[in-house]
């Protein structure tokens, strides 16, 4: 949390979503001088890098952003990893490695954010966050491709007593989404009844498979439809998970009738709610999911 009050140049460096009214900062640098009131920015790790004057040093504003010297391997990957997002997403967000670990918390159970990048990590999620539980949709070649020391970050949950759970889905990929859905909202559900503490969602980015667990989770399990779901999600953590995907495991859920017409055949507004007898159908599907 930054608790600073006056007039700052800020400089704006990475797409980072900001939990104030859905404020989204650009990757485009600018400079602007404006009014910021206390406890105006509040983020889950750094995102931002505010150039304060001299006199401002210990005000608790990082002065250097991580990654400042990022060498071109690293600068190379998160280019071609947005330029895929964006071509096969449509996704307008940016993901940016070199700034850490950025979360958002959905609700007072749910948290959902970037891959931990090191074991410290975990220890923020677990003791400033009271993380329990933490989902993994990444699949191996994600983790490799980051350089992530996952057994280390495995070693660092079991040590602290934090669940670590993974269900992988193929990034970029709507209909590995689709499939993997049920099982990670199974995963999901199944911590948040347990109760010792936050689920902790996670993608690479957070920006398209995460967000999309914790959209069907409260589209299936909290009675809302699928457009109070996204908006509730996306209007705190600007992302873009791609809602047809939520539909069509909606559907594969939903109908049990073995003629039924094929979900490509209908139109884009089917699945965006369901009927109760659906929805309880849904929960004890994804119920019996439960250790598979």
């Amino acid at each position: 949390m930054v608790g600073i009050s006056g007039n700052i140049s800020l400089s704006i460096v990475s797409t980072y979503p900001l939990e104030k009214e859905g404020l989204l900062l650009m990757r485009k640098k600018s400079t602007c001088n404006f009014m910021v009131s206390k406890n105006f920015f509040k983020m889950g790790r750094t995102g931002i890098h505010c150039k304060l004057p001299a006199h401002s040093h210990g005000s608790g504003v990082e002065d250097n952003p991580r990654g400042k010297n990022l060498s071109l391997s690293s600068t190379n990957k998160m280019e071609e990893y947005n330029t895929a997002m964006k071509r096969m997403m449509r996704n307008p967000y940016e993901y940016h490695h070199d700034l850490g670990m950025n979360y958002t918390l959905i609700t007072d159970n749910v948290i959902v954010g970037s891959q931990p990048q090191k074991p410290e990590d975990i220890e923020h999620l677990r003791h400033e966050e009271n993380v329990a539980y933490i989902l993994n949709l990444q699949q191996d070649k994600d983790i490799e491709f980051w350089g992530i020391d996952l057994k280390s970050i495995k070693q660092r949950c079991q040590k602290l007593g934090i669940r670590h759970m993974r269900r992988p889905a193929t990034d970029f990929d709507p209909e590995s989404l689709r499939s993997v859905l049920p099982k990670a909202v199974s995963s999901l559900e199944w911590a948040i009844s347990e109760g010792k503490g936050r689920v902790y969602v996670h993608c690479t980015a957070g920006l398209g498979r995460a967000p999309a667990v914790a959209i069907a989770y409260m589209f299936w399990f909290c009675r809302m439809n699928l457009k109070t779901a996204y908006d509730t999600v996306t209007t705190k953590r600007p992302c873009g998970p791609n809602k047809r995907s939520i539909r069509a495991a909606t559907y594969d859920l939903a109908k049990n009738d073995p003629w039924k017409e094929p979900f490509e055949r209908l139109p884009e507004y089917a699945f965006e709610d369901v009927a109760d007898w659906e929805r309880h159908l849904i929960q004890d599907r994804v119920h019996s999911l439960r250790g598979t």
